[in-house]
């Protein structure tokens, strides 16, 4: 990595918590929960933080979770983007929700995101049925989570919430006017995938995976102008290929924020993601 590409990492890891602005038109339920607990973690790299939601009515810790990860293309670390979701899943699903605080660029380098995940996940699989989920490089994660849990045998989630995923970082964006530019995919890739032979592996870019049966049902929800819509529109297919049962949404007319972009659909939508995980957790 470049004493450049480091700098340019380093702001934007340092500033997400100032420069990341999204969700505040979508906290439709959850606003009246407590401030979620922390707890730790140990993972292969190091201990984690999660920050845990209890579901309303329920005690501390207990009851099924969705283990959910944030986006921020591996180099912001600021999982509180993702607070407004948290809560609403918590607060409509009626399970409880961990935010995990994975580490990100410049500070490590791929695989450590992707191994502090599973390690968490599989943790609070020990505790309780469990299901993942994340959005942009942290749906990219969730989908890595689900291929790791089935090759390692470490437990088996109970679903996969799969929103605006990066899960290609081995292949170039198609050139246009999205948020997601070419030039950031190449600084993501220098950051926090340095080595190019390792892009293309499955935990790195699962869409590349040889092998994607006997992963668990996924909602895969994609916006129609987003750059890294090819990711997730493709994995939905290759997924059913699979046998794997989809549900794939596509928000029309929209960019990489898709939920906040058209708040209208945008609580039909998140109704839907609700109701999946209380079904899949909450038989």
């Amino acid at each position: 990595m470049s004493p450049t590409d480091r700098l340019r990492a380093s702001i934007v890891h340092a500033t997400a918590r100032y420069t990341v602005r999204y969700g505040a038109n979508l906290r439709f339920a959850g606003r009246d929960l407590p401030a979620p607990r922390k707890r730790r973690f140990a993972t292969r790299h190091g201990e984690v933080t999660a920050y845990e939601y209890d579901a309303p009515g329920a005690g501390a810790g207990e009851g099924p979770a969705h283990v959910h990860f944030h986006g921020g293309a591996w180099m912001m670390r600021y999982p509180q983007m993702d607070d407004w979701w948290c809560r609403y899943i918590a607060a409509t699903a009626g399970v409880r929700v961990l935010n995990v605080d994975v580490r990100t660029g410049p500070y490590v380098a791929y695989p450590v995101a992707q191994h502090q995940c599973h390690d968490v996940s599989a943790a609070v699989a020990a505790e309780a049925p469990v299901s993942v989920g994340g959005f942009s490089s942290g749906g990219g994660l969730a989908a890595s989570v689900c291929l790791q849990a089935r090759d390692l045998g470490s437990f088996t989630p109970a679903l996969q919430v799969l929103g605006i995923p990066a899960l290609d970082v081995a292949s170039e964006v198609p050139r246009g006017r999205g948020m997601i530019s070419p030039s950031f995919r190449d600084l993501v890739r220098r950051v926090y995938f340095p080595d190019p032979a390792t892009r293309a592996e499955p935990y790195a870019s699962p869409l590349l995976a040889p092998d994607l049966t006997g992963l668990p049902r996924a909602l895969v929800m994609t916006a129609e102008r987003d750059t890294l819509r090819p990711d997730g529109d493709a994995y939905a297919i290759r997924l059913r290929e699979a046998g794997v049962e989809v549900w794939h949404d596509v928000t029309p007319g929209v960019d990489h924020y898709f939920l906040t972009e058209d708040p209208t659909r945008a609580r039909v939508t998140m109704a839907r993601v609700a109701g999946e995980i209380a079904a899949a957790l909450r038989p």
